[in-house]
């Protein structure tokens, strides 16, 4: 899959200070990209968006910080 363009950001529900963080991608049309930020060069895990939303339904928020 190309993923040319894609504009990757830390995700939301990453919380440990950046040691073990995913990468979120949802510029791109039809497709969301999830990469592990400390391997930016390895392997991309691809969802269509209606999955991606569905997925994070369910994935709880980190605590807000105090």
């Amino acid at each position: 899959m190309d993923l040319t363009g894609a504009l990757w950001r830390t995700s939301t529900r990453s919380d440990n200070g950046g040691s073990t963080c995913v990468e979120v991608a949802t510029n791109l049309p039809h497709v969301v990209g999830v990469r592990d930020s400390t391997d930016r060069r390895g392997p991309v895990l691809t969802f269509h968006p209606a999955a991606w939303t569905t997925f994070l339904r369910f994935t709880p928020a980190p605590p807000s910080p105090r």
